[in-house]
């Protein structure tokens, strides 16, 4: 009879925790700029502001970069008398609602940071506690996203935590995408959906390529594991509930074709596109990499399918995705440290995307447009031929 009565007793308390998340939002992987990467805790009102100018001035913001998310350390190190978390008055003198406001003018949107646990990962005051004060403190500051990490949590269940806040975040009433930046440490693919609109699947990520970086304590880890790790997890995204591999480290010290392969991998699994260079003093090739509409779109399709790994022999990877009005996108990866050659018949390999029931039409014939170059490179009649450095790719959009 206990044990009747605990699994009914189970049953109902996981049932009380589906979160009626704001829906709607994020029907499209996010798209903006984190200031963590680059900036850690040493952030400022002139950064925001100076960053914000450079959002609209690069093209970024007209590209879709459109969130401009504040990490941690942008608030004191205590909380007020009554409990409010207070913007660090020297990063911030004007106050957080006169930079939202400013952010705001400028047609971009405005994410903060804060820890399900009771400290954020930089030791500031966590929100364990006070989530439905600081979901009303956030309303009122006009905020549009919220990153909640998952720091200092010792005890606390991840599933209940995530919960507790998007409720406090529906009650507060201001629409707010809810990025879960958890690590993957509790499986959210499997319960966040409900939650949130995006989830961290991985560890941090770092600006290397293929490897891991040591921390002191934990491994970040580079591009290639991320995606590794990624790709199985593909079934759980979607519009409005997607897999976040982590921010973007294009422009923070890899070389151009190792960036180049980072942002078309993102693209090809339909991740969140969030910014994490100093983009006011970038360089054209990074720009350009950043703000290629045509990868970008591949990105963004409103079919909202993340991509999929469909061989990877001798270091050489192909990823398809399925894409709107019968197109695909292709990726071909050299994760070696050697020249690979590249051929593929489209008219031998049987290209099925299994899960959703998409197949590639071999009776068709596809023009093959390369979208780091703008040419269109041979058509699907023939078998595509190219020859990749290390680390680089090679992106087409199959188009009828």
């Amino acid at each position: 009879m206990r044990k009747a009565y605990c699994l009914v007793f189970t049953f109902l308390c996981l049932g009380s925790l589906t979160a009626q998340k704001f829906e709607g939002l994020a029907v499209r992987p996010p798209m903006g700029w984190n200031s963590w990467n680059t900036f850690g805790t040493n952030i400022s009102e002139s950064l925001i502001k100076e960053t914000a100018d450079a959002l609209v001035a690069s093209g970024m913001r007209d590209a879709g970069y459109v969130y401009l998310v504040l990490d941690d350390g942008w608030m004191s190190m205590e909380r007020d008398s009554a409990g409010n978390l207070v913007p660090d008055p020297k990063k911030f003198p004007g106050g957080l609602g006169a930079i939202v406001e400013y952010v705001h003018a400028r047609g971009l949107k405005f994410g903060l940071y804060n820890c399900a646990g009771t400290l954020t990962c930089a030791r500031y005051p966590g929100t364990r506690g006070y989530e439905y004060q600081d979901a009303r403190n956030y309303a009122a500051w006009d905020i549009d996203y919220l990153k909640f990490d998952w720091c200092n949590t010792a005890g606390i269940n991840a599933r209940e935590a995530y919960t507790t806040m998007s409720r406090a975040l529906r009650k507060a009433g201001r629409p707010m995408v809810f990025s879960i930046c958890e690590w993957g440490v509790n499986k959210p693919w499997q319960w966040a959906a409900p939650v949130g609109q995006l989830w961290r699947t991985t560890e941090d990520i770092y600006q290397v390529f293929d490897s891991v970086h040591n921390m002191g304590g934990w491994n970040a880890l580079s591009v290639m594991r991320i995606a590794d790790l990624n790709d199985s997890l593909r079934r759980y995204a979607g519009p409005g509930h997607w897999n976040d591999p982590d921010m973007l480290e294009v422009g923070n010290g890899m070389s151009y074709v190792e960036d180049r392969a980072h942002f078309s991998l993102w693209a090809m699994m339909a991740a969140p596109l969030m910014a994490g260079n100093d983009i006011r003093k970038m360089s054209g090739q990074t720009r350009d990499i950043l703000t290629n509409r045509e990868v970008i779109a591949v990105d963004q399709d409103l079919l909202g399918i993340q991509g999929f790994k469909y061989a990877d022999k001798d270091s050489l990877q192909t990823w398809f995705k399925p894409l709107q009005n019968g197109d695909w996108a292709v990726c071909f990866l050299n994760r070696s440290d050697r020249e690979r050659s590249v051929y593929f018949d489209w008219k031998k390999e049987p290209v099925t995307d299994a899960l959703y029931h998409y197949t590639l039409d071999k009776n068709s014939t596809y023009r093959l447009i390369n979208l780091w170059t703008g040419r269109e490179d041979g058509k699907t009649s023939r078998p595509f031929t190219g020859v990749l450095q290390p680390h680089d790719v090679i992106m087409l959009r199959l188009k009828k």
